[in-house]
């Protein structure tokens, strides 16, 4: 969980988006509306170059034995998934998922943690931002996402910046991203509460719009455009979580291996290895009441980026191969499985607690068209 913080600018930001909310119907943008997009959290993620260098070398200095090195002639991913959590928490999964992200635009799916705020739901979320504030320097939204808008059905999706500021799924990955990618540029989409038929609806329409535009301006799917799934894997435990218990195996060490033993056969079963729909949908039903699709059933903080991420991937793939995309999982981790990255002295921190009563799963996967023995 999350403790949220503002800084002054972003206050501005935030009560100028609350005062004058933009809608789907409304998504012209001019001159005078090129703003950034601020830092919501900067106490779990870097904000500045020299926080980010630091922590990228603390990775490979304390964590080296747990990144994993990609071989080589391995492809780019086409689609990856990666944690979201504080990096003193998180460390190393994040490198084993975003690193082999070679694409220059990169198209994000977010959680949307606090919909329920803003009555969101069923909706894919884009913003109006021109910018997004990284470490070094500021991100630029690529034009990629109005060409999608131009195209996607208006019934399908919403934009809405107040929602895009108070989150924070999207962010994290931004330094890393950059770390790697330093001319990158972005296409941020948030899901809030969707349904799984809609998640299919709206991934189709929006895998149909993204092959037309990347066959007509000619970009390889993996070189030029890659899609990126930000989701935090179980929230565990019956202690921090706004009273609730999600402490289903309970907190001594057999509940928690028993956990972490449930959420690798999530992966098996939905994640890792030939993408298709019967796993994504296997997925939702893990993980989201059947009752009620705004409920948890298995507290997956992407319960919808995952399906919906991947959704659009396999309606895309489909476009150009009936072969299908392969899952690898580079690492599970968790909040209290591995020492945690020392951050105090670069100004970071943490926003929530990790131990047995209170902990986070990390799930960081890669995807493409060919197995790695190929």
């Amino acid at each position: 969980m999350k403790a949220t913080v503002f800084s002054l600018p972003l206050l501005f930001l935030l009560f100028a988006a609350c005062t004058n909310r933009p809608h789907s119907s409304n998504r012209e943008v001019s001159s005078s509306d090129a703003y950034t997009r601020n830092v919501v959290d900067t106490i779990g993620f870097a904000q500045y170059a020299w926080q980010m260098d630091s922590v990228v070398a603390r990775i490979y200095r304390f964590q080296k034995d747990s990144v994993k090195s990609i071989r080589r002639g391995t492809p780019p991913w086409k689609v990856c998934i990666s944690p979201h959590d504080d990096y003193t928490y998180v460390g190393y999964p994040y490198i084993n998922a975003l690193s082999n992200i070679k694409a220059q635009t990169v198209i994000l799916f977010g959680v949307a943690h606090k919909a329920w705020r803003f009555g969101l739901e069923n909706k894919i979320i884009f913003d109006r931002f021109q910018y997004w504030k990284g470490p070094y320097g500021k991100v630029k939204v690529s034009g990629l996402r109005d060409k999608i808008m131009d195209e996607l059905n208006p019934v399908l999706y919403e934009v809405h910046d107040s929602m895009q500021i108070i989150e924070h799924s999207l962010e994290a990955l931004i330094p890393f991203l950059q770390y790697f990618i330093p001319d990158i540029n972005i296409v941020p989409i948030l899901v809030p509460y969707m349904e799984y038929s809609k998640i299919e609806e709206t991934g189709a329409a929006l895998a149909d719009v993204l092959y037309k535009i990347m066959t007509r301006d000619s970009l390889v799917w993996g070189e030029d455009i890659a899609l990126v799934i930000s989701s935090d894997a179980v929230h565990y435990g019956d202690e921090g979580w706004g009273g609730k218990n999600f402490a289903r195996f309970g907190t001594d060490s057999v509940g928690t291996a028993k956990a972490v033993s449930y959420e690798y056969k999530i992966i098996d079963d939905c994640l890792s290895g030939n993408l298709d729909l019967k796993r994504i949908k296997k997925f939702t039903a893990y993980t989201v009441k059947p009752t009620n699709y705004k409920e948890y059933k298995w507290t997956w903080c992407g319960r919808y980026s995952v399906p919906f991420g991947l959704a659009t991937a396999y309606f895309l793939q489909k476009k150009y191969t009936n072969d299908p995309l392969k899952g690898f999982l580079m690492n599970y981790a968790n909040s209290i499985d591995h020492p945690p990255l020392p951050v105090n002295d670069l100004g970071m921190g943490v926003t929530a607690p990790a131990n047995q009563h209170h902990w986070v799963g990390y799930a960081a996967l890669g995807y493409y068209s060919k197995t790695l023995d190929e």
